[in-house]
């Protein structure tokens, strides 16, 4: 598994928007076969921020991931919506090993 923590600060003016894109991006992101999950969270303090965390089920989904219509839509869609440039955090589960995803 790779997992992929993806931190996002939007402007303010562009929360519901990036909310939105995000939901559709992730709806359409978790039909994919390399991906396991994908969750959108937005932080409750501070509700500008964001943290998208993509679970893959091998190494080459993420790039796959990227190639898809529904990943460059909200790409493009978001890019003007960012206060500052995205940036991502690549983990590997430790424990539980054996989860079935």
């Amino acid at each position: 598994m790779l997992i992929i923590h993806v931190h996002v600060q939007v402007k303010p003016d562009h929360v519901e928007a990036f909310r939105k894109a995000s939901l559709e991006n992730a709806r359409c992101s978790i039909k994919e076969s390399g991906i396991a999950r994908f969750d959108v969270f937005q932080q409750s303090d501070q509700p500008t921020r964001f943290l998208l965390s993509e679970v893959y089920r091998n190494e080459e989904a993420p790039a796959t991931h990227k190639e898809t219509e529904h990943y460059k839509l909200w790409r493009d869609t978001v890019a003007p919506m960012m206060a500052e440039p995205r940036t991502s955090v690549k983990l590997t589960n430790v424990y539980p090993d054996d989860h079935n995803w």
